[in-house]
């Protein structure tokens, strides 16, 4: 099988799975207690308002029937209208998922880009000074919730240092820059804003590294393992035989095979990120718990089919990236 047919068939596996998400969603979404419509207008609300307001969210139809109301408004583009903002459940998710995204996408970097080499390095120094401490590192960063993570780092680095700063996106009187994607650092250095693109960094350093670490710690745990395997194949034992660094094999010879597995739950963790994400920051997280407490029916269909998505998304690219690494994968 080549790469490409590979990819159409987890493209298509995709799909369907994601066509089970919105219909176990949208039941569950409509089996909570409470009367949307009656939460959406109020108690003042007379009974003639509220049955108005049903018969216009469908919710006196059979739930086949809503539910292909809601087929046909996702093939158009359109979720609907949510209860709690007023406004189209699309538009809400553009501007608040960007901000949310922006840091699952900056507490990923940190997990590769830290995790991996420490994997490496205690690996490469079994049971030494390096190794130890690494796998007390990897330990702590595994075991420790998220939140208990970012109570501590706005403990020290926010109240008691006064380093870092805790709420916002950008520090106060500075404007965000021209929105191109909603992500404020692409955005800024697209258009040349070093100064809020800074500014920017700075507010993603504290929730990022607290959403980062329990997937830096199993980043460096697993690596770990892997690369130990790798160390015992026979084609290592050739690389030392011909005189290469230390350094050279861990990272060119061994580091490739031993990332296959890694990769496979690094991808986990990376898309696990975006609901742990609802922890540490307050912009698609209010908007997602507001649609629950009030029943928001488009609102928190539209929030999991987009977690779902990006899940799906983060899941097909880690097994097309592990399939070129690995071509017994496609062709099994």
């Amino acid at each position: 099988m080549h790469l490409g047919q590979y990819i159409l068939r987890r493209v298509g596996a995709s799909l369907v799975v994601l066509i089970g998400v919105s219909i176990v969603i949208f039941f569950i979404a409509r089996v909570i207690p409470g009367d949307p419509a009656r939460i959406a207008l109020g108690p003042t609300a007379t009974p003639e308002m509220v049955e108005l307001m049903r018969d216009r969210l469908h919710l006196n139809d059979t739930l086949a029937t809503q539910y292909y109301y809601f087929l046909r408004g996702v093939s158009e583009g359109d979720l609907g209208l949510s209860l709690y903002t007023s406004r189209p459940v699309v538009k809400d998710l553009i501007e608040f998922f960007p901000a949310t995204f922006e840091l699952v996408l900056f507490a990923g970097f940190l997990m590769v880009v830290i995790g991996v080499p420490i994997g490496v390095l205690a690996a490469r120094y079994r049971d030494g000074m390096a190794d130890n401490i690494a796998r007390v590192f990897a330990l702590l960063g595994v075991v420790t919730p998220t939140f208990v993570w970012a109570i501590f780092f706005m403990l020290i680095f926010a109240f008691v240092f006064d380093l870092l700063p805790v709420l916002g996106r950008l520090g106060e009187g500075i404007e965000a820059p021209r929105r191109i994607t909603g992500l404020y650092t692409i955005d800024a250095l697209v258009t040349g804003e070093w100064s809020v693109l800074k500014n920017a960094l700075v507010h993603l350093i504290l929730p990022s590294s607290a959403l980062a670490l329990s997937g830096l710690g199993q980043a460096a745990r697993l690596t770990r393992t892997n690369m130990l395997e790798s160390f015992n194949k026979p084609y290592i034992e050739f690389a030392r035989a011909y005189g290469y660094s230390g350094a050279k094999i861990a990272f060119k010879y061994a580091l490739r095979p031993a990332m296959i597995p890694t990769l496979t739950i690094l991808g986990l963790d990376f898309a696990v990120m975006l609901g742990n994400a609802f922890l540490v920051e307050a912009v698609l997280a209010q908007y997602g718990i507001a649609t629950i407490l009030v029943k928001d029916l488009n609102g928190i269909v539209g929030t999991v089919l987009v977690i779902a998505t990006f899940f799906l998304i983060v899941n097909m690219i880690t097994d097309v990236v592990v399939a070129y690494l690995n071509p017994r994968i496609r062709f099994g």
